[in-house]
């Protein structure tokens, strides 16, 4: 854990007085400058602590739970008799990924999804839930090693909390399809009334923000809701990493391709595997970028050196 964390710096405050040098310091006190490189500071000690382990963890469980979340997505999209749009909320994720680690994860993805029907289905789903959790879970330690806050509620509450979290993604999703279709009308209404916009090119651009708006909106939504309740309230801003990690993403997603095609023997290397391990080293890539967002967070979170509640 960072000693440079929100927690570690109210102790230090509380233990040496006034704010100081080092941990103590404070962002109200200073310039523009010194802020950023406080900031700068705060976030790299506390990637270096704990981002590469966590990152390793991330990857591992998210290309498990990338399966687990589309089964329990059929399961409910099935349910309200909507089977077909389990398979648009796949290829809706699938826009926002490179297109090598879209290709490994199209088919197995959609096999997963139809393999099972029925009691297995929802059997199936309620395993993809825990499996899915424990990724959600994840990321909630992610935030508490950042805020130096031990977790301290009962196992469950945090599992239940994942699970809603995770239907509500659901829902997310479908939200995402429907606000596609709606600009796919919007474009189409423009093309007949306005035949000089370019109706395709607008609808292309459209349609893969949309995505990415969503994901944006997820990862502010997870850092409401995960983040250490000390540490919840307005003054302790939470888009700031949301939007790093989005533009990470956006980043990632755009330069992958192009250092696999420099890469060209990595194929040569892992064989048949070579799928699987861009994929591994994809979400080893995002889950890097959510602790540093997650860093960045508690770098700008500054609490009063007397005693809190605690979680």
């Amino acid at each position: 854990m960072s000693e440079l964390s929100p927690e570690a710096r109210r102790q230090s405050r509380r233990e040496f007085g006034a704010p100081g040098k080092g941990p103590r310091e404070n962002l109200a006190n200073e310039g523009p400058v010194r802020q950023a490189i406080m900031i700068i500071e705060r976030t790299a000690v506390g990637v270096y602590y704990d981002g590469f382990t966590f990152a390793g963890n991330f990857a591992y469980l998210s290309l498990l739970a990338v399966f687990s979340f589309f089964i329990v997505a059929a399961a409910i999209v099935g349910g309200f008799g909507q089977t077909a749009v389990g398979t648009d909320i796949v290829e809706a994720f699938l826009v926002t990924v490179p297109p090598s680690v879209a290709g490994a994860l199209h088919d197995p993805i959609r096999d997963a999804m139809t393999a099972r029907t029925g009691p297995l289905l929802w059997f199936s789903a309620a395993v993809g839930l825990w499996t899915t959790t424990s990724l959600i879970e994840t990321i909630r330690e992610i935030l508490h090693r950042a805020y130096g806050v031990q977790a301290q509620r009962a196992f469950w509450e945090y599992r239940l909390t994942s699970i809603m979290l995770i239907i509500l993604s659901v829902f997310l999703a479908m939200l995402s399809l429907s606000a596609q279709f709606v600009v796919a009308g919007i474009t189409g209404f423009l093309g007949a009334y306005f035949p000089v916009i370019q109706t395709y090119a607008l609808w292309v651009s459209l349609s893969n923000a949309i995505p990415f708006f969503v994901l944006f909106a997820t990862l502010y939504l997870l850092f409401r809701l995960l983040t250490p309740r000390q540490y919840r309230p307005r003054q302790y801003p939470k888009w700031p990493g949301a939007v790093f990690i989005s533009g990470w993403w956006l980043l990632i997603t755009g330069l992958l391709p192009v250092f696999l095609r420099y890469a060209a023997n990595y194929q040569l290397t892992y064989g048949s595997l070579a799928g699987v391990i861009i994929t591994l080293i994809f979400f080893y890539l995002v889950g890097l970028g959510v602790v540093i967002g997650a860093e960045i967070n508690a770098a700008l979170a500054e609490r009063p050196s007397r005693n809190g509640p605690d979680e």
